[in-house]
């Protein structure tokens, strides 16, 4: 798993700048920010993946993301960071006076790969702590948890059991061999 990509300082400090402002538009407007693409580098143009997260006095207060590229990357930056402030059903809205205080973080995705496993044991070994960013699916439910995940949950049998959980599974689920189970890295940067 490799990025197409590597991004600039400058891209990157561009893409927060474009989190943070989308947010303070919508905010004001209740719209989506319009973008001049042509002061968009061709780099950021590109499709791509990104989760935006949003956190509080270092608790998380919103994360909104997509698993595959489908648009550019600019643009979904922009449409997360507002779903991760307004559309997280886990949180309040962000209002206005709380903004200051929030931090963002941006994660783009790799292409997510399947991880093909023959029983429990295999599927542990191909499961990297704090590398990998883990999707799971059982018939119509699904569950992903970022990389960044790994420092609450730092045990893999912790980490499974957990995503099993938000996907609305057992805890145990994972155990039975029976999950479609997909990886991915992230290059993830915050504001400073």
């Amino acid at each position: 798993m490799r990025f197409m990509n590597e991004y600039s300082e400058r891209e990157k400090k561009m893409l927060l700048e474009l989190a943070r402002k989308s947010i303070e538009y919508f905010l004001e407007r209740r719209e989506l920010m319009r973008l001049d693409e042509n002061k968009i580098p061709e780099k950021l143009k590109e499709k791509g993946a990104c989760f935006v997260t949003l956190e509080k006095n270092g608790m998380l207060r919103g994360c909104i993301g997509s698993l595959h590229a489908y648009e550019p990357l600019y643009l979904d930056v922009v449409k997360n960071a507002v779903a991760a402030a307004f559309y997280d059903t886990r949180f309040m809205p962000v209002s206005k006076d709380e903004l200051k205080d929030i931090e963002i973080e941006i994660s783009i995705l790799t292409e997510p790969e399947r991880v093909e496993y023959k029983d429990v044991e295999d599927l542990m070994k191909k499961i990297k702590p704090k590398k990998d960013g883990l999707i799971i699916k059982l018939g119509q439910r699904s569950a992903t948890f970022l990389p960044q995940v790994w420092e609450q949950l730092p045990s893999k049998e912790d980490f499974l059991s957990h995503l099993c959980m938000k996907a609305g599974l057992s805890k145990d689920e994972w155990k039975k061999g029976r999950l479609e189970v997909y990886k991915y890295n992230v290059l993830s940067f915050k504001e400073k």
